[in-house]
């Protein structure tokens, strides 16, 4: 069986603390991204670690029509993820529990047009098994944060220096970040600079989000989008459900109109602090409104 779009990465257990509320939900971008794409009826697989006590993830997204492929470990990776402020790029992040790496053996068998690789940490996916996932000559996509993200011994996530970053990003067709993460690896605080930064180390489709939208680099062209959540309540799980929802929309869309899509989508996951539940044609009644 051939997939649109396969998601990559670990299950996480969350605990989201901002200034009115703590809330335990369950995360990981692999199921946020899932989530989106199988909203935009794409033909969708997830590949995952988590423990078997938390199997009701696997169960979840299979029953929106998911296949999942689910590794079985000792612990699921638990992030507690705390935002002082209403400033929902300013955050922390602390692990205390990993699933592990993944191997090339969990996604051998599949055959999918895209892989979207949503690693939480550093290591989750390490290169020769990115190398592997390259052999299939599909469209491979990255989230910047699970490869410049590093574990502090008090389990604290940084960014961190990437010695492999032209080695990987040379080898990847998509990648995805958010506004810091993009300047902490550039060196650049203007977000259309510093997607022109991460586009000269290879990949050809730049995906960048922010507190306020989405900027895509692709063609030599800048295309920014911004949100129209009517409120924002679940701020994690944004770059992955723009992720998802851009690189699918691209098999069939050109860049302008599948950024549309993207924050269209990504705009009413914000309004919730679950993923993304609402079907294609309730995110295209928020489409048409950017062509207003």
């Amino acid at each position: 069986m051939q997939y649109d779009i396969t998601l990559i990465g670990s299950y996480t257990k969350d605990t989201i603390i901002t200034p009115s509320a703590t809330k335990h939900v369950d995360g990981g971008g692999f199921n946020y991204g899932a989530h989106a794409a199988i909203a935009l009826d794409a033909k969708t697989a997830a590949i995952t670690r988590l423990n078997k006590n938390d199997n009701h993830v696997v169960k979840n997204l299979e029953n929106l029509g998911v296949d999942v492929f689910p590794t079985f470990t000792p612990d699921s990776t638990e992030i507690k993820l705390t935002y002082p402020t209403n400033d929902w790029d300013n955050r922390t992040l602390i692990m205390s529990k990993s699933a592990g790496s993944f191997s090339s053996d969990q996604f051998d068998d599949i055959d999918s047009k895209i892989f979207l690789i949503n690693a939480s940490v550093r290591n989750e996916v390490e290169k020769e098994t990115l190398k592997s996932l390259i052999k299939k000559n599909s469209l491979i996509g990255v989230d910047l944060q699970g490869f410049i993200r590093s574990r502090n011994n008090d389990g604290t996530l940084i960014n961190s220096e990437w010695s492999e970053k032209e080695e990987i990003l040379a080898l990847v067709y998509y990648l995805k970040a958010d506004a810091v993460e993009a300047e902490f690896l550039t060196g650049e605080s203007d977000i259309i600079s510093s997607a022109k930064i991460l586009a000269s180390f290879g990949p050809k489709e730049i995906i960048i989000t922010h507190k306020d939208g989405v900027l895509v680099y692709a063609d030599n062209k800048i295309i920014q989008k911004p949100f129209k959540s009517k409120k924002i309540i679940g701020r994690s799980g944004r770059g992955d459900t723009c992720g998802a929802s851009y690189v699918f929309m691209r098999l069939s869309l050109k860049p302008e109109e599948a950024a549309t899509w993207a924050a269209a989508a990504t705009s009413i996951k914000m309004e919730y602090d679950t993923p993304l539940l609402k079907n294609k044609s309730y995110i295209e009644s928020l489409v048409k409104q950017y062509d207003k």
